[in-house]
């Protein structure tokens, strides 16, 4: 009985393995301990909220911060105050300091209204096939990387933060 048992579970596996080695890059599930093997932010291409080509490429050589969030999210909707916040920071700004937002929403109106109703004007782009995000291993949200000017990150942070804080924006002065 145990090895008509084992053979099943086995079998069970090897279908299993079979069906997930015939899905995609996008859409295997990333693991966990993915994004800590990731030092260089990966390069992409996607569209923003006004439907114009955006390439990761413009921000060579500026320190920003990439967060993955959602409208759908709680932490990423009570986070977007704060990072509201530091991207009035002038002093940021005036050493090249960006904030690029990537929204998984699956619907760009969902977005859109959101930020609306907010009154939230950061530059958020696209993502609603999750094919950044995947990119850069997001598991969670929101997630978001600290990068500096030859593309390399940083630091992750996961989670809502409040991106006002003295000890965050130490780490970012320190890279501009």
């Amino acid at each position: 009985m145990n090895n008509n048992f084992s053979f099943i579970i086995t079998g069970l596996l090897f279908v299993l393995v079979l069906c997930a080695s015939g899905l995609s890059a996008a859409e295997k599930p990333v693991s966990p301990f993915e994004v800590d093997r990731l030092n260089q932010a990966p390069a992409f291409e996607t569209k923003d909220l006004k439907g114009a080509r955006y390439l990761s490429s413009s921000l060579k050589g500026k320190v920003f911060l990439l967060t993955f969030w959602a409208t759908w999210c709680p932490a990423c909707t009570e986070e977007m105050p704060s990072l509201q916040s530091l991207s009035r920071n002038k002093t940021f700004k005036a050493h090249g300091f960006e904030i690029v937002t990537v929204s998984v929403d699956q619907s760009s109106s969902d977005t859109r209204n959101f930020l609306s109703k907010k009154g939230i004007d950061l530059l958020v782009l696209l993502d609603g096939r999750k094919v950044i995000a995947r990119q850069f291993k997001v598991f969670s949200l929101p997630t978001t990387f600290l990068i500096d000017r030859n593309g390399m990150i940083v630091e992750k942070f996961f989670g809502e933060y409040d991106w006002t804080d003295a000890e965050i924006l130490a780490k970012i002065e320190k890279l501009l």
